[in-house]
């Protein structure tokens, strides 16, 4: 089994992506509450609790689990009950506590797609996921402390070809090699989120997975054991800054986000309100699923794995009130109001939320066009289901 994680009878080095083991846990608090900046932190994320106290409960952590459950989990249970109207999930009879997975979703908040998945994961008894995190983030050595510290690898990104092949073939045997020792790993389906609502898995990633694979590519992907999950946020606070960053590539073609702004967009789907937030658990894809693939040659095989993995996230996707009016309303027809899936008020509600949030970019904005691009990004998931519905 060991030669899987070996190239060219060396080793694989996970020293530089891998989250911090328990015996790392104290130095690596140590190191994070010295930080001036993480008593601001602190004081954001827990505002009725001093930063100094919050430190002398974290300089008594020892193991990592004990820092989600102390730390982590807190955190995400009190921005549960001020920001969202509910997080549910369904399928969760699909995870079986016992065995480990790579819990592939759609991804739209740069924080809480894992983070959530994860509360909901551990209300069911199953182990919290690995996250895979990309480097663009770390921006500051203390973030990068504090997501090892919930168990975050690195993805590396905007590297050299070359660099890039040996830092994808790393990462394919860091995320196998934990599949096969007993953990779970979360990655999105693709590079970065998905801004315009239109969830396709990139067949770079699965590219990427396949890469530590000795076996033939059908068992390759089935030792993973992918399961597909979709994320189903009823209102995204960083709508218009997606919308926004359309308008900006539109009118300087070389536009590129800085880390300023992801630390904006992250500060944003923190703080802003997200209504109910569900997460459909698929299921597996199993060696029969992968059947019809083989004989494809391996670049046909790959976009079949993306198919397979996209119609689950497709599928079982929870369509809320909001994106049917934006679907209706892009398309000028009254097509999902006579179905019945919104009301009046429903309607009157979602577009005075829409036009708040537009309002919010001041001039700066393109009105029409932005309005156009958010309507996009709720909408496109009604297409996306119908369609994996008539499959």
């Amino acid at each position: 089994m060991n030669n899987i994680f070996e190239n060219n009878d060396k080793k694989m080095d996970f020293e530089s992506i891998r989250p911090f083991r328990d015996d790392e846990v104290p130095a690596a608090i140590k190191q994070l509450c010295a930080v001036p900046y993480f008593k601001r932190v602190l004081e954001f994320l827990f505002p009725t609790i001093p930063a100094e106290d919050v430190i002398g409960k974290l300089q008594t952590i020892t193991t990592i689990d004990d820092f989600q459950k102390a730390f982590i989990l807190p955190f995400l249970d009190n921005l549960i009950k001020k920001t969202t109207q509910g997080v549910t999930a369904s399928g969760l009879e699909n995870v079986d506590p016992k065995k480990s997975y790579l819990f592939m979703t759609n991804h739209r908040d740069i924080i809480l797609d894992s983070a959530l998945m994860n509360v909901k994961l551990s209300e069911h008894g199953v182990e919290t996921t690995e996250i895979g995190i990309g480097d663009n983030l770390l921006i500051y050595e203390w973030i990068t402390d504090l997501v090892k510290l919930n168990k975050s690898f690195v993805v590396k990104r905007n590297l050299p070809v070359r660099q890039m092949m040996e830092a994808s073939a790393t990462l394919s045997a860091f995320i196998r090699q934990s599949i096969s020792e007993g953990r779970n790993i979360w990655i999105s389906q693709r590079e970065g989120r998905t801004k315009d609502g239109d969830d396709q898995t990139q067949s770079s990633v699965l590219k990427m997975l396949n890469l530590s694979s000795q076996e033939d590519v059908v068992k390759g992907f089935e030792d993973l054991h992918i399961l597909p999950v979709s994320i189903s946020y009823e209102l995204d606070p960083t709508d218009y800054l997606k919308a926004f960053q359309f308008q900006l590539k539109r009118d300087n073609p070389d536009y590129k986000k800085s880390p300023e702004d992801d630390l904006i967009h992250m500060n944003t789907g923190l703080q802003g309100r997200k209504g109910r937030i569900h997460f459909s658990f698929g299921k597996e894809i199993t060696a029969s699923d992968m059947q019809k693939l083989v004989g494809l040659n391996k670049n046909a095989f790959i976009n079949g794995m993306c198919e397979l993995v996209d119609h689950q996230v497709h599928k079982n996707y929870h369509l809320w009130s909001g994106n049917y009016v934006a679907y209706d309303w892009l398309n000028k027809t009254n097509i999902k109001a006579d179905e019945g899936k919104y009301t009046p008020y429903e309607q009157t509600t979602f577009m005075e939320y829409v036009n708040e949030h537009i309002s919010r970019l001041g001039d700066a904005a393109d009105r029409d066009f932005v309005l156009t691009q958010i309507l996009q990004m709720y909408a496109t998931p009604v297409v996306n289901k119908e369609k994996a519905e008539t499959i």
